[in-house]
C-alpha cells in the first residue's frame, strides 16, 4: 500500500490506496453514535466546501514557491495541485459509478511552473471543490461505487474528502503561519476515521498483553483500542488503558498526522513507547 503522492506520510495524499482491495474495520458502523448517515453526509459535503474556502483564504497572498514545512519538497503550488487533482478525481468516481479502482494520474500529477498564477490555481481548487459536492449531493449518501476504504458507498467519498481537504488545510496554514483549527464535530469525526482504519486487518501487527490504548478529546468524545486479543479492534468510550492520549481534537488529529503540535496540548500518561508504536503502525495507510 501507499498514498498517492511523493510525499509519504508527512503531507502526501491521506487516501489510502488499496488496490482493489478496501480497508476492512473491525467496529461498529459509523454513525451509530453520532447523527444519521444523511446528516454526516451532507455535513461532509459542506466541510469539503468549507475547508477548501478556508484553505485559500490561508494561502490567498502567498507565492505558489513558498514552501510547505510539512510535506517537504513540496511548494504551496504543488498542494494546491494535488488538492485539485484529488477533488477531480473522486468526482469522477462518483459520476461514472465507478466500481472498481480508478486511475489516480490527477492526484499524484503536483509538478507545474513556480510562477504559475496564484490566482488560477486557486479557483482550479474552488471549482473542484464545488463540483465534487455537487456530484456527492446529486448520488446522495448510499450509491454504491468503488471505494479505497470500508464502505462501499458514496458517504465514504464525502467523509473522506471533507478530512482529506480539513488536513491539507492545515499544511497551508503552517506553510503561511494562519490560525488553524477544525470546530469539534469535523475534528472529532476525522479522529474516528483514523482510529478505524488503525484496527485494519492491513495495518502492522502490534499485539501484547495489556496493550490497550485510551484517547480523549474531550466533550465525551472518547476511544478504546484493544490490542490484547488474535486481532485489534477499537470502540467509542473510555476505560483503564496502558497508555490515555488527552487533548482537543484539533491538536490530537494533527499528532496522528505527523503534524506539529504545540508544547503542551497532548497530554500521553502510562506507556508513551507503547502509543509511539501504535502511533507509527497506524499511519500504515499513508505509506
Amino acid at each position: 500500500m501507499s498514498i498517492t503522492s511523493s510525499c509519504r506520510e508527512m503531507c502526501g495524499s491521506v487516501i489510502h490506496r488499496a488496490g482493489s482491495r478496501s480497508l476492512e474495520v473491525n467496529s461498529p458502523v459509523y454513525g451509530e453514535e453520532m447523527a444519521s448517515v444523511s446528516s454526516d453526509f451532507e455535513r461532509h459535503c459542506e466541510q469539503i466546501l468549507s475547508q477548501t474556502d478556508l484553505l485559500l483564504t490561508h494561502v490567498a497572498h502567498a507565492a505558489t514557491d513558498t514552501p510547505i514545512p510539512t510535506c517537504p519538497g513540496w511548494n504551496l503550488g504543488n498542494l494546491l495541485r494535488h488538492l485539485a487533482g484529488t477533488h477531480a478525481w473522486a468526482t469522477g468516481v462518483v459520476a461514472a459509478r465507478a466500481l472498481t479502482p480508478v486511475p489516480e494520474d490527477q492526484v499524484n500529477d503536483v509538478a507545474g511552473p513556480d510562477d504559475e498564477d496564484p490566482a488560477a490555481l486557486a479557483a482550479r481548487c474552488a471549482e473542484n471543490a464545488g463540483h465534487l459536492a455537487a456530484t456527492l449531493r446529486e448520488a446522495g449518501p448510499d450509491t454504491t461505487v468503488w471505494t479505497a476504504g470500508p464502505g462501499g458507498t458514496t458517504a465514504f467519498w464525502a467523509r473522506r474528502m471533507a478530512h482529506e481537504t480539513a488536513v491539507h488545510r492545515a499544511d497551508a496554514a503552517f506553510a503561511t503561519g494562519a490560525r488553524y483549527a477544525l470546530d469539534g464535530w469535523a475534528g472529532v469525526d476525522a479522529l474516528d476515521e483514523w482510529i478505524g482504519f488503525s484496527t485494519s486487518p492491513e495495518a502492522p501487527p502490534l499485539r501484547g498483553p495489556g496493550w490497550t490504548l485510551h484517547f480523549s478529546a474531550g466533550e465525551g468524545a472518547e476511544w478504546f483500542v484493544d490490542l490484547t486479543g488474535p486481532s485489534p479492534v477499537w470502540r467509542r468510550g473510555g476505560g483503564d488503558a496502558a497508555v490515555s492520549v488527552r487533548g482537543g481534537a484539533t491538536d490530537l488529529l494533527l499528532l496522528m498526522y505527523g503534524r506539529p503540535v504545540p508544547e503542551g496540548r497532548v497530554e500521553v500518561r502510562g506507556d508513551g513507547e507503547l502509543f509511539a508504536r501504535w502511533r507509527a503502525g497506524a499511519a500504515f495507510w499513508l505509506e
